[in-house]
């Protein structure tokens, strides 16, 4: 993998977001492998489609590309609000790479965010533009990645350092389980994610787990058996390799 871009593809534009926009997407088609399958390279759909960039001849899979010069943050900058929710409510939404490269014009972060981990959770309102804008009133929307599970954050270059292909491809895999689960099942199995994250240890036990019993039943009100729900979901995660159980009551993060 090349984590520098193709300049010579920029003669001739003048407006920096063209550039960009050329030089991050004729990038990922010329590197990147399909994280789902492995399969190697990946095809770019027409020009201005509206839901995907690029896609996988082999398994079918589709991505849409965003990128910035700089360091990774936390809030990604998307399009407008109402269709991202509607997307995200109709399970159309194609999985995310996002990619952060240097002033060099090279590749810094490259990771995949799979579409199950899209929720209207991490989706927040921006501002409405001015009424003196050409859109007036119209709503875009962030993406706040500190509020998705690790697991689904998976790197393909982390730190200008290219990660194992079949890291890539297993730990893409791991969780397409949650895509044939309801809302409820899968916004548990995701906050349960997101609350072993939050322990510090690799190895944990169920009542570190339990700790969060309170912040669960805010966010699942109607339930009124949290600790049983816990430990059911913490069978999931275990039967799907993302945590192991090592014995009474006791576990470990599985770390590929």
């Amino acid at each position: 993998m090349n984590l520098l871009f193709n300049t010579k593809l920029a003669a001739g534009y003048s407006s920096n977001s063209q550039v960009a926009r050329i030089l991050t997407e004729n990038w990922v088609k010329e590197n990147s492998h399909c994280p789902c399958c492995g399969n190697l390279p990946l095809n770019e759909f027409e020009n201005n489609r509206p839901v995907a960039d690029f896609y996988c001849k082999s398994c079918n899979e589709e991505f849409e590309l965003k990128s910035k010069n700089g360091k990774l943050s936390n809030t990604i900058t998307d399009g407008a609000y109402s269709t991202m929710i509607q997307r995200i409510n109709s399970n159309q939404n194609p999985n995310f790479f996002f990619l952060t490269y240097s002033k060099q014009w090279s590749v810094n972060n490259f990771l995949i965010i799979p579409k199950q981990f899209f929720t209207t959770e991490i989706i927040f309102e921006r501002k409405p533009l001015k009424e003196t804008a050409r859109r007036k009133g119209w709503i875009g929307c962030n993406i706040d990645i500190s509020n998705i599970a690790e697991a689904g954050k998976i790197f393909l270059v982390k730190d200008a350092q290219q990660v194992n292909r079949q890291i890539v491809k297993e730990s893409f895999n791991k969780t397409v389980f949650l895509r044939g689960k309801s809302a409820d099942s899968k916004g548990w199995i995701l906050d349960l994610m997101k609350c072993v994250d939050s322990i510090s240890k690799e190895s944990f036990s169920l009542d570190d787990v339990y700790k969060f019993e309170n912040d669960l039943k805010l966010k699942h009100p109607q339930n009124n058996f949290i600790k049983d729900k816990i430990r059911q979901q913490l069978q999931i995660l275990r039967d799907k390799n993302i945590i192991e159980f090592i014995g009474r009551g006791k576990y470990k993060k599985v770390i590929l």
